[in-house]
């Protein structure tokens, strides 16, 4: 039964009614407090008698007021109205992305763009052990201003921490899963093939998702298709889609194997995490004039490593790398300006508690712009890190997650730094978050990081 307009949820008025779904109906209210619109989903009073369905609107509440993502929808509350649960959730002006779909593919800039957006959104519900399991384009709300929003974390997965496991273990049996195994979860059509077949679903569920998603965008046509729902999830387990090219000439083979990995029906092949999704999609966009921000791996590198004999041909690289440094410098110098030509000195004192090991294991290394110093250096505890320090200012910054850092090299924007790892090569953006893992299993003796955004490493 609709709720009339001026009914009163607590400091929340309904002013109409927006839309309704299989968890609730949701309504356009007022909060009286803070004078704002917002979007208020209610759970009808017969829904809130079944136990199930009660229990996974309350996970709704709980996994998205979790979150706090500008690609995920907020929520601002949760409570009862006669004896009918509400969350109260920030009001979106836009469509859902399934209204574009429906007028056919849409341009490749804009569904690179919006992929972009939903992995960043992914890798943060990921990050608090959150799995989606039912995105599709009808979860997916595109605002006014380009903004994409994930919606209806209402078969959400949640998974607590290894620490929070660990206590609550000690203390108490575990909550009976609310999804017994064997039960399908998800949508015809976008589901992984784990949950076709009711088994365990995790992070990588939603990655094979996101694929079905990003491949109808560019083909404007649904990947999976059938003339019953069997016949569909049958296709999810067995059938490839064609290939993307036949519909859109623009698409180019890598972003072509970036949405095969996606759909990969072993959760193994796929990609790992959103977080390594997003930088795969952020090297497929076109280097800006500048280069800012844009990084891609050496394809032409990692093929000679897979044929083998990549040592004997490595010296060959470096050479052709080393002469055109040279080239670039010979250049630089010629056409100079003599008016900025300045001579700067400088006596680098490491920060107090910290030991550095010039040159054995520690380096200091100045920003191409000239404006910065990064340096790796050992506290007290052992603990090697990654420090920047403005040539302007006398406190050094340490970069989180930098532990074990060895041999960074700069962005040519000065931006960012690239460095290795326990065995990884990691770039971390000196505007904030945390290191990402460009590439697996290495032991980096050095780097170089051109304007085009190309990453050289041995």
């Amino acid at each position: 039964m609709a709720i009339a307009a001026g009914t009163q949820f607590d400091h929340y008025e309904i002013i109409a009614p927006l839309g309704a779904g299989g968890m609730g109906e949701v309504y356009r209210a007022r909060d009286t407090r803070l004078d704002r619109e917002v979007a208020i989903k209610v759970l009808p009073a017969d829904f809130a008698k079944d136990a199930d369905r009660l229990k996974r609107f309350e996970q709704e509440a709980r996994a998205t007021s979790a979150l706090n993502h500008p690609n995920i929808l907020t929520v601002h509350d949760f409570g009862l109205h006669e004896s009918a649960p509400y969350l109260v959730a920030e009001l979106l002006a836009g469509e859902e992305l399934r209204a574009q779909l429906n007028a056919g593919a849409l341009a490749l800039k804009r569904a690179i763009d919006y992929a972009q957006q939903i992995a960043a959104g992914l890798s943060a519900a990921h990050e608090k052990g959150i799995v989606h399991r039912d995105l599709k384009p009808e979860n997916l709300f595109v605002t006014h201003d380009g903004r994409v929003k994930i919606l209806d974390f209402g078969l959400a997965k949640l998974k607590l921490p290894k620490q929070a496991v660990d206590s609550e273990a000690s203390t108490q049996k575990q909550d009976k899963p609310m999804t017994d195994p064997g039960t399908v979860m998800g949508t015809v059509g976008y589901m992984s093939p784990e949950q076709v077949r009711g088994q365990e679903a995790d992070h990588r569920a939603d990655l094979f998702s996101f694929g079905v998603i990003l491949c109808e965008m560019l083909s404007g046509q649904r990947t999976f298709t059938g003339d019953s729902a069997i016949e569909v999830m049958n296709a999810i387990l067995k059938a490839d889609p064609p290939d993307l090219s036949e519909t859109n000439a623009k698409i180019s083979p890598q972003l072509e194997k970036l949405v095969r990995r996606c759909l990969e029906k072993k959760p193994q092949r796929r990609f790992q995490s959103a977080s390594d999704l997003g930088f795969a999609l952020e090297a497929l966009t076109t280097p800006s004039s500048s280069g800012a921000n844009r990084t891609e791996a050496v394809q032409a590198l990692d093929a000679t490593t897979k044929r083998g004999g990549w040592r004997e041909r490595l010296w060959m690289i470096a050479t052709g790398v080393m002469a055109l440094a040279l080239l670039a410098l010979g250049i630089a110098y010629f056409k100079r300006s003599t008016t900025d030509a300045r001579a700067v000195r400088l006596t680098f004192t490491p920060p107090e508690n910290l030991t550095y090991d010039n040159g054995a294991y520690d380096n200091v290394i100045v920003s191409p712009d000239g404006q910065k110093l990064a340096f790796t250096a050992r506290s007290a505890d052992g603990k090697r890190q990654l420090w920047v320090r403005p040539l302007d200012a006398t406190e050094a910054q340490l970069l989180p997650d930098t532990e074990d850092a060895h041999n960074p090299f700069w962005s040519p924007d000065s931006r960012s730094l690239g460095f290795g790892a326990r065995g990884k090569l990691k770039r971390i953006d000196l505007a904030g978050g945390r290191p990402q893992t460009l590439c697996d299993d290495f032991d980096l003796r050095g780097g170089a990081w051109n304007r085009a955004g190309v990453i050289l490493f041995a």
